[in-house]
C-alpha cells in the first residue's frame, strides 16, 4: 500500500474501528497498557487542548474527566459524528491535521496525538502545524509503535518508511491495521525541527496485574510495544 493511501484506507476502516474501540473489554491494550501509562506524561489541564485524530473520542472523553477543555480533529466523518454524539468536546472538526489546523496560532496550552502519527501519510506537515497552535512552553504528548517492535518484515529497513498492516480478531470482532513504519529518530528529529524539546520519553510495560488480567498483554513485559513522548514548545 503507498503511503499516500494510509488516510484513505482507516477512513474505510472507521466502521470497523468504532466497533473494536467501542466494545467493552476489547482493547485491553489501550486500557490497561497504553492510557494509564500515557496519561502520567499529561500536564495539569489548562485552557484548550488539542486531540489530534481523535477517532471516536475515547481520549477525549478521558481528558474531560481530567479538567480539559478539549477540541478535536480527524479525518474520518464516520469517526467524528461518534465522538460529537459521545460528548467529551467543545469543538469537533472533519479535517486533515497533515494539511492545517483551522485554529489560530498559539490556541492551545496543550496537544495530543495518541497512536494516531504512524497513520498518516506526512507526520511532519501535522506535527508542525501543532507547533504553531500550541503556545510556548505548552506541552505536546504523543504515543506511537515502537520501531523497535517493528514486523519482521520492515525490521530489515529500520530507516526506511516502510508501510505496514496487520489484521487481528479478538472476541469476534475483526481489525485490519494499517500504518507506516518510520524510524524514531523521524520523530525526534521531526519535533526539534519544529520548536519542541523533548522533556520526557516511555516506554509502557504492563503490570503484573494487568497480565493476570489480560494475558495477552504478557509479551509486553519484555517487548517495547509503545514509545511516549512529552515535548515542550520553546518560546
Amino acid at each position: 500500500m503507498p503511503a499516500d493511501d494510509v488516510t484513505e484506507a482507516w477512513r474505510q476502516r472507521s466502521a470497523q474501528w468504532l466497533a473494536w474501540a467501542r466494545t467493552p473489554g476489547q482493547d485491553a491494550w489501550f486500557t490497561e497498557l497504553n492510557l494509564p501509562w500515557f496519561a502520567e506524561l499529561l500536564p495539569a489541564a489548562g485552557r484548550r487542548t488539542l486531540d489530534v485524530g481523535c477517532g471516536e473520542g475515547r481520549l477525549g472523553r478521558f481528558l474531560l474527566s481530567r479538567g480539559h477543555a478539549v477540541c478535536g480533529i480527524d479525518s474520518s466523518p464516520l469517526l467524528v459524528d461518534a465522538a460529537r454524539a459521545s460528548g467529551g468536546y467543545e469543538e469537533l472538526v472533519c479535517g486533515n491535521a497533515s494539511a492545517s489546523l483551522p485554529w489560530a496560532d498559539r490556541a492551545f496550552d496543550l496537544a495530543v496525538a495518541h497512536m494516531v502519527l504512524q497513520d498518516m501519510p506526512d507526520p511532519a506537515a501535522c506535527i508542525a502545524e501543532v507547533a504553531r497552535v500550541v503556545r510556548p512552553d505548552g506541552s505536546f504528548c504523543l504515543a506511537i509503535p515502537n520501531p523497535v517492535n517493528a514486523p519482521a518484515a520492515s525490521r530489515s529497513r529500520y530507516f526506511d518508511e516502510t508501510p505496514g498492516g496487520e489484521t487481528v480478531v479478538r472476541n469476534g470482532l475483526t481489525m485490519d491495521f494499517v500504518w507506516i513504519d518510520r524510524p524514531l529518530s523521524f520523530y525526534t528529529e521531526t519535533l526539534t525541527r519544529s520548536g519542541f524539546v523533548i522533556d520526557r520519553m516511555r516506554e509502557p510495560r504492563p503490570s503484573s496485574d494487568a497480565v493476570r488480567r489480560h494475558p495477552a498483554l504478557a509479551s509486553a513485559r519484555d517487548t517495547p510495544f509503545f514509545v511516549h513522548l512529552r515535548c515542550r514548545r520553546s518560546a
